[in-house]
């Protein structure tokens, strides 16, 4: 199985992967945009007889300030077949590494429902999320959005979100490490 760049063949299979994974979908229009828009961003997981089986619909978005440039995951899904095998954090991972290097963006954005656990502990645990906010009503069935970003330099702010779906205020690993490091060299080590 590799994963690669999405083109514009594979628009068909990721808007079906898509269908059968989540309730958020989007007409086949939006997927070309985002082809289109940002072909960077986009990357799609294959099995070994080249069907996608994972895919991340990702795009910058329009700030005038430098230090609000940032990207935003779309959508990410993954075939219930393969999911638990690391697919979901290659796809973003690729896109995230090119959103910093392609556009010097500073931080990637997402949303995600309040009751996604699987994707919370994805985004938290595996890949340094925190939460900037909750948008209630997000969805088209009014249930609640946590709003997260990444910060690709330097310390994560935000809060986390504890198993009871109540924001904490936590340290991130690479604030923690930072800290770590400065109350060291302050001790004379």
């Amino acid at each position: 199985m590799q994963i690669r760049r999405a083109t514009m063949e594979d628009m068909y299979q990721m808007q079906h992967c898509n269908l059968r994974c989540l309730p958020e979908n989007y007409n086949l229009r939006y997927y070309f945009y985002h082809i289109l828009s940002w072909p960077q961003l986009l990357y799609v997981q294959e099995d070994y007889n080249r069907n996608i089986v994972g895919y991340v619909l990702a795009k910058m978005e329009d700030e005038e300030k430098p230090a609000n440039i940032h990207g935003h995951i779309t959508s990410i899904a993954v075939l219930r077949s393969h999911r638990r095998l690391g697919i979901a954090s290659r796809v973003m991972r690729a896109s995230m590494k090119e959103m910093e290097k392609e556009y010097d963006a500073n931080y990637c954005s997402l949303h995600v429902r309040k009751t996604n656990d699987a994707a919370l502990h994805l985004y938290q645990e595996t890949l340094g999320f925190r939460c900037a906010n909750v948008e209630k009503g997000y969805y088209v069935d009014d249930e609640d959005a946590f709003h997260m970003k990444k910060f690709f330099k330097g310390p994560n702010p935000g809060l986390y979100v504890a198993p009871n779906r109540q924001l904490v205020r936590q340290q991130n690993s690479a604030a923690a490490a930072v800290t770590g490091m400065a109350a060291h060299h302050r001790n004379g080590a």
